[in-house]
């Protein structure tokens, strides 16, 4: 799989559980699931996107697929 395959299957599961209201969820499926590609090990918006959960910026349903939607 291609680092963009990976990445919008990645993107695919984190938007499911954002779908279902479950948005601390949503962050740990995509960040969990940006460490099994050898390409997006260690990317950068996993440790933004626990900043962001932390201070509340991800509260909404609207600004976690936002956020989740921004990854490239």
């Amino acid at each position: 799989m291609t680092r963009v395959e990976h990445l919008q299957w990645c993107k695919n599961r984190a938007l499911e559980y954002v779908k279902e209201g479950h948005l601390q969820e949503a962050f740990a499926s995509i960040a969990s699931d940006l460490g099994k590609h050898p390409e997006t090990v260690g990317h950068v918006g996993i440790s933004l996107g626990m900043g962001m959960l932390i201070e509340g910026h991800l509260s909404t349903p609207e600004k976690m697929k936002h956020f989740i939607e921004g990854f490239n």
